[in-house]
């Protein structure tokens, strides 16, 4: 048995050694970094100081945070319902969304952007239909804003919504729709008062994978904007990657400010969901 043991360690290693490089080593870096002075050695504030006194980055907390906020609600919003069709409309087109679900949550980053910027940038093709129809709404969206970037961001968040929530529904047995159907329940009262309660703790989850994936997002944003829009994954890769000089500390430190941004809404999110099964159970 001790022998069966030391195997599974050993097997476990390769992983352990990863994450020991790539996400320990890192993090505690990142963090020492971001109480040290670009120049120089030894303790510093000044660049949490920087972070939260300068415009520039006061305006990348809030975007990023306006942006992964809304994205995320909209995005489970729409995966929700999306999932919820298909359970009903039956198994072959369950499988056919499943399947395009899986294929358009890989297309992100620069070719999505590129693909965005065909589609509702100023010489697009919606602004050329709108031109030709006299609609003011699609001939004056602008792509390259904070709104245009929510509505890129809510593309690839539907996908992985659904993905996360399908299983949700796929653990709601038909014997309580039938017990429920017994009782002289419809529907709306199964869903309302059965359905959405048991798979609310799945959707707060979802919820806070989405932000975070949203407040990491670079790549899309990046290849869209630039520097156009203030956001802290921009404002972090600058950092280590400046024209003049690279900035650690100041990159650590809007590192920490991120994280410190996902820790909260993910310890946020699992206190309400710990909340609401003990209500669930003692109801």
């Amino acid at each position: 048995m001790m022998k069966r043991k030391n195997i599974y360690i050993l097997a476990l290693m390769p992983f352990l050694a990863l994450i020991l490089m790539y996400e320990i080593v890192p993090l505690f870096t990142i963090i020492i970094e971001s109480f040290q002075p670009d120049k120089g050695t030894g303790f510093t504030l000044e660049n949490y100081h920087t972070v939260f006194t300068k415009l520039l980055y006061q305006k990348a907390i809030e975007n990023s945070f306006f942006i992964s906020l809304i994205s995320s609600f909209f995005g489970i919003l729409i995966g929700f319902l999306g999932t919820w069709s298909a359970e009903h409309i039956g198994k072959g087109f369950r499988r056919l969304y499943m399947t395009i679900l899986n294929m358009v949550s890989n297309f992100a980053g620069v070719p999505l952007a590129f693909a965005y910027m065909i589609l509702l940038g100023n010489a697009g093709l919606m602004a050329q239909v709108g031109r030709e129809f006299g609609i003011e709404a699609m001939t004056n969206f602008d792509l390259y804003t904070k709104n245009g970037m929510t509505l890129i961001y809510v593309y690839f968040q539907v996908p992985l919504a659904s993905l996360l929530i399908a299983p949700a529904f796929a653990g709601i047995k038909k014997e309580w729709k039938e017990a429920s159907l017994i009782l002289g329940g419809g529907a709306w009262s199964f869903w309302t008062k059965i359905g959405i309660p048991i798979i609310t703790p799945t959707l707060i989850g979802t919820f806070s994978v989405l932000y975070c994936n949203a407040l990491a997002a670079y790549a899309t944003a990046y290849a869209l904007m630039m520097n156009g829009l203030s956001l802290l994954p921009i404002q972090v890769a600058g950092s280590y990657v400046g024209d003049v000089q690279m900035r650690k500390g100041l990159g650590g430190a809007l590192s920490v400010v991120m994280m410190i941004m996902m820790v909260a809404v993910i310890l946020l999110n699992n206190r309400l969901s710990k909340n609401f099964q003990k209500g669930r159970v003692k109801a």
